[in-house]
């Protein structure tokens, strides 16, 4: 018997958006993130980063903070999960789901209150705490192409993703 080569998908959600981009240097990357921060659809928006280590994750979540206004220093949440950041306008949770192993984290540290509220969400490594989180607004998976370059594919999963997306396309 043979099979039939298979070309793309099957069933495609109607929903899903999708759009490429490479980032040359980390100035690109910094543009970027101001371009991602002017978007009015970013402030209720859940935001996850794929990518593997050292793909440039943080180093969005850092530009993209700085150009929403976040003053002093930015850390990586690695180590304690979650990173919560304000500014005048806006609550922002950076979430860094790596270590996260245990689903009764989620409750105990209050995640669920915390998807529940108004504000930005931002997940490194979703896919550890992939059944517990909503679907994503926006998903931007981020490929090393050497130690400058990265080819970025953004996926929108609902209409705020498409706004993002739409806004960053024009």
């Amino acid at each position: 018997m043979t099979v039939a080569p298979h070309t793309g998908q099957i069933v495609e959600s109607p929903g899903t958006a999708q759009a490429t981009t490479t980032w040359r240097s980390e100035d690109d990357t910094a543009a970027w993130a101001q371009r991602l921060a002017a978007q009015p659809a970013l402030a209720n928006a859940f935001i996850t980063l794929h990518g593997d280590l050292g793909a440039g994750k943080t180093t969005l979540v850092r530009h993209l903070l700085r150009a929403l206004g976040v003053q002093g220093r930015i850390k990586s949440p690695t180590y304690a999960v979650v990173e919560p950041h304000e500014t005048a306008q806006l609550a922002i949770w950076h979430f860094d789901f790596y270590r996260f192993d245990d689903p009764r984290e989620w409750e105990d540290a209050g995640f669920r209150d915390i998807f529940a509220s108004p504000g930005l969400k931002l997940a490194e490594w979703p896919e550890k705490a992939a059944a517990l989180t909503p679907p994503a607004d926006l998903a931007i998976h981020i490929e090393a192409m050497d130690e400058t370059e990265r080819k970025v594919t953004l996926r929108a999963g609902t209409a705020t993703g498409r706004s993002l997306l739409q806004g960053l396309s024009a």
